[in-house]
């Protein structure tokens, strides 16, 4: 019997440290340096005699990149990520709170729905939670992978595929500060390019199949400001915000981090229409008037480090390789080249930590890397990007700008969720039950048995919540 997507999702998201390194090929190679190509080399570091990165930014210490544009937003590393982190990197956690990410030892972080304060919470994690910012979360990460001896990195453009008959025999890259393109022989490739990957173009080409896009129109819109944290201003820890679209209610996101550096992070977004803007004196304004009293006190109070900086994210999209009838053997695509999520849900750096984990899982099977298509691990791919598809998507399909795409039976799947929602303010065990799914511990379908809806109405009839 086939397993299902739940037990495929548990057998990814384990903690279980990963079987023992196999070495199946001679080289690989990693188009992209952001958290989805360091992760992959990382795993492919246990299966390959050298791995090296092509990253387009030369990167320096903690600093932004710029080619990740949304990078000094707010990121949220979830729960399942840093399980994988400890998973590839024992002591991952501990290491970054001695470089400097908060351990305040703190765990009573808000969250509002609706203006609604939660009064139930999970337990303390077992291990400090990392609420960093990007760019220094994804330097920590790279210092452990360019810590592995067979891992280098380059700094060029990747610039096309080098195919053979039913394969690829590597990559072209235009180094840093050069204008020839060099070509390096490979036994697997990486497609970690994100967003604006290229590799349906080169692809097709080469006369193979693109991967079909299917894409969400959520038009994001952020704004992020730093501040130093002043006790004096607020207490605030950690805050997430959300005002879902319904009757008299303006869809918008906020959230506060208590980040690196003794400082906040803050948050605000809306969608369509509705766009923060780099003026200070509106992003407090709009602090103060739409989100939870820290917010505006931060915003009017608090010390500002910099400016108040915007990004724009038009859809969600993902690239569905698992439906292609034709792939190339020794070529994958991992991270938002595969799928990219509206942000807001914080499911981007967990899923390319996750997808790490599905390439482990097929190597860990001895394929014949060079022979063989990737549909083993295309296939568990599918099964955590529509995991987070589901959860991020049908909360999006809600928002007034988006007029269809409902699929059949959406209107029971919104109140079922809204009611379970509802209950997680005030039950304990709903609570921890969707915190599970929602950090991408656990399936979403665990929230789809009779019982935990059974449990929501039942708390409704009886006025708890």
């Amino acid at each position: 019997m086939s397993a299902t997507a739940p037990q495929i999702f548990a057998e990814i998201s384990t903690a279980a440290p990963p079987g023992p390194p196999r070495i199946l090929m001679r080289r690989a190679v990693v188009l992209g340096g952001s958290m989805a190509g360091l992760m992959a080399a990382r795993v492919l570091s246990d299966h390959a005699e050298e791995v090296l990165i092509v990253e387009r930014d030369p990167t320096e210490g903690a600093g932004p990149r710029p080619g990740v544009p949304q990078g000094t937003q707010v990121h949220a590393l979830l729960p399942a990520g840093q399980i994988q982190l400890e998973r590839w990197f024992p002591g991952f956690t501990a290491d970054a709170v001695a470089a400097g990410a908060p351990d305040f030892g703190r765990y009573d972080g808000k969250v509002f729905i609706n203006d609604e304060l939660r009064t139930v919470a999970d337990p303390p994690p077992t291990r400090p939670s990392l609420i960093t910012t990007r760019p220094f979360l994804e330097h920590q990460v790279r210092v452990h992978v360019l810590a592995r001896e067979n891992v280098r990195m380059v700094f060029g453009r990747a610039e096309g595929l080098l195919l053979r008959e039913g394969g690829v025999r590597g990559a072209t890259y235009v180094p840093d500060g050069s204008e020839e393109p060099v070509e390096v022989e490979a036994d697997f490739v990486v497609d970690a390019m994100g967003r604006s990957s290229r590799l349906g173009d080169w692809l097709e080409a080469a006369g193979w199949p693109r991967a079909p896009m299917r894409r969400m129109p959520i038009k994001l819109n952020y704004a992020s400001a730093l501040f130093e944290r002043d006790e004096s201003v607020s207490d605030a820890w950690v805050a997430i915000t959300q005002t879902t679209p319904g009757k008299g209610r303006v869809p918008r996101i906020g959230g506060v981090l208590s980040v690196e550096g003794d400082r906040w992070l803050m948050l605000v977004a809306g969608y369509d229409e509705d766009r923060p803007s780099r003026d200070t004196a509106e992003y407090a304004e709009r602090c103060r008037k739409h989100f939870p009293s820290m917010f505006g006190d931060i915003a009017e109070k608090g010390r500002m480090i910099g400016g108040v900086i915007t990004y724009h994210q038009a859809d969600s999209r993902r690239r569905d390789y698992h439906a292609v009838d034709r792939l190339p053997a020794g070529l994958i695509a991992a991270g938002d080249a595969v799928a990219s999520f509206n942000p807001v849900y914080g499911q981007g750096m967990t899923s390319a930590m996750l997808h790490a984990s599905c390439l482990s899982a097929w190597l860990q099977t001895g394929p014949d890397v060079t022979g063989e298509p990737p549909r083993a691990y295309f296939d568990k791919v599918r099964v955590i990007v529509d995991a987070a598809w589901q959860i991020s998507t049908f909360a999006d399909l809600g928002l007034p700008h988006i007029t269809e795409g409902q699929p059949r039976g959406y209107k029971f799947i919104r109140w079922a969720s809204e009611l379970i929602t509802r209950a997680s303010m005030r039950d304990e065990q709903t609570c921890r039950r969707l915190n599970r799914v929602t950090a991408m511990e656990r399936h979403p379908a665990d929230l789809a048995k009779p019982g935990v809806v059974l449990r929501a109405l039942r708390l409704r009839l009886l006025g708890r919540i």
